[in-house]
């Protein structure tokens, strides 16, 4: 299904495929809303784990260094292992002689056409290897939450969180939507304490402490994004490399 859908989007480019893939994942998560005897539908599905991850195992019967060895902790190093080996395979691949192809395309696709690279077939593949890490991606994150509907893996909000961590971190590297999640992350978690001491320190202003209220931690967060985007357009890891250079 992936390798299908992307033969019928590959055949347009730039901001048109980018549109076309936002219009099937929006299609995917009306399906799996209104298809209720596989998915349930808008109210998801509930499901059980094996016992080693639920929160009444234990590992050890006593605190060890002030850790609790219990069935959250083997679940959060499970997800952590499964992330490294797919984030090593992405490199691998990068790395391999197909990555240098896609590379080539990437660079002048007409040039690798001319090579004799069927330039269709490999950007083919490189969608259906993405759509497959990202199903293992969306199967973790059902396990961490123990439920899965379309809200908590389709929903518009995470394709904009996702669409965020690339550009923040930067496109065209691996190690860039890494540390563009970090940043995400960490606004989401102190965004708002830290607009919280600013609205206290502004206090007996006019406007500002309404301006800094930590309810308003989402316009900050996109002041960030703009920001981010008119002074680093290449994100945090491609300024840093062109910096290197």
């Amino acid at each position: 299904l992936a390798g299908l859908i992307a033969l019928l989007s590959l055949r347009v480019q730039k901001i048109f495929f980018s549109m076309i893939t936002l219009a099937v994942a929006s299609l995917a998560g009306i399906v799996a809303a209104q298809w209720r005897d596989v998915t349930g539908g808008e109210d998801g599905l509930t499901f059980s784990l094996p016992a080693a991850l639920g929160p009444g195992f234990r590992l050890l019967q006593e605190p060890f260094l002030g850790v609790r060895f219990d069935g959250r902790l083997v679940t959060y190093y499970l997800i952590f292992a499964v992330c490294l080996v797919l984030f090593g395979l992405m490199l691998r691949i990068v790395n391999s002689p197909f990555g240098r192809v896609l590379l080539a395309i990437r660079e002048n696709e007409f040039r690798a056409e001319a090579l004799g690279y069927r330039t269709v077939i490999y950007r083919t593949i490189a969608s259906a290897q993405a759509a497959a890490i990202a199903a293992v991606a969306g199967g973790l994150m059902a396990i961490l939450l123990r439920y899965n509907g379309p809200q908590s893996t389709l929903s518009f909000e995470i394709m904009v969180d996702i669409l965020l961590m690339v550009v923040i971190g930067g496109m065209g590297t691996l190690y860039g939507p890494a540390l563009g999640a970090t940043v995400i992350v960490l606004a989401q978690y102190y965004l708002q304490p830290g607009l919280q001491a600013a609205s206290d320190a502004a206090a007996g202003w006019p406007v500002l402490p309404q301006l800094f209220h930590p309810d308003r931690w989402l316009l900050w967060l996109g002041v960030l994004f703009i920001l981010i985007v008119y002074f680093l357009p290449a994100g945090l890891i491609g300024t840093l490399r062109r910096r290197m250079r």
